[in-house]
């Protein structure tokens, strides 16, 4: 199993721009696709993304959120139908005219799968293509607090942890021969005898972790702050970004 949220490393055009530019660029594209409704919008942020992706050897990383990205919308297109009764009837679920699908159920659906999609995809491009220690001195130079900035990194470290310690644990149940079957069921069954042990492994990792914040004096980093280089691609990027801010603007408000 591959981790997710774990940095690749690389010398391509996106592992080469400024972290400062990369969260600019999150940023951006993360604004952009919350502020339009447009179906054509969202899928050309989309292919930006996988682009910008492209550049880096990266391309194949995101396409690993495909899956995830299936189940929301899916899940999106259940809660809408459940919700959302404007627009045109195309067919029931239920017969007597029970549980509507309407158009406008789907529309909204494909409007928040493409959104989170453009989230998800820009939010992974940024922690994958930038090392730790960079994105937390860019936080540093943003005047991110850094309390706020070790906990945002730690967050994103545990994502990868927690899946390698959720894979050891369930291989561990299933060497003692525990196997709950096959199917939604069985996979729902296993969770239990996951989730409890991981949770409690993490909240001992945690209390470890503070602790070893405390007696290296990480609390004092925020004070050390690098300089930030830039160069011309982060120029081209960042111009890049008020482009398309400025064209979703522009449509959605004119």
């Amino acid at each position: 199993m591959e981790d997710i949220m774990q940095y690749t490393p690389g010398d391509r055009f996106v592992h080469r721009l400024s972290p400062m530019t990369k969260i600019i660029f999150a940023v951006g594209m993360m604004f952009a696709a919350i502020f339009t409704t447009n179906l054509a919008i969202l899928a050309g942020l989309i292919a930006i993304v996988l682009i910008v992706a492209a550049t880096g050897g990266l391309f194949r990383v995101l396409l690993r959120q495909v899956p995830l990205l299936i189940i929301l919308g899916l899940a999106f297109v259940v809660l809408t139908i459940l919700t959302n009764a404007t627009g045109d009837v195309l067919f029931y679920l239920l017969p007597d005219g029970l549980l509507p699908v309407t158009t406008g159920a789907i529309l909204f659906a494909v409007q928040m799968a493409l959104r989170f999609a453009v989230l998800i995809f820009a939010f992974q491009l940024l922690v994958i293509s930038t090392q730790p220690r960079d994105l937390v001195n860019a936080l540093y130079t943003l005047r991110i607090p850094g309390d706020y900035a070790l906990m945002f990194l730690i967050a994103i470290r545990f994502i990868p942890t927690l899946q390698r310690e959720g894979a050891r644990i369930n291989e561990a149940q299933l060497s003692r021969g525990y196997f709950p079957g096959g199917g939604v069921i069985g996979k729902v069954k296993q969770l239990g005898p996951v989730m409890l042990p991981l949770m409690l492994n993490s909240l001992a990792k945690a209390d470890t972790l503070g602790l070893t914040i405390d007696m290296r004096g990480y609390r004092l980093a925020s004070e050390y702050r690098r300089k930030l280089t830039y160069h011309a691609a982060d120029a081209g990027v960042i111009l890049l970004v008020v482009i398309i801010l400025a064209g979703v603007a522009a449509i959605t408000f004119l």
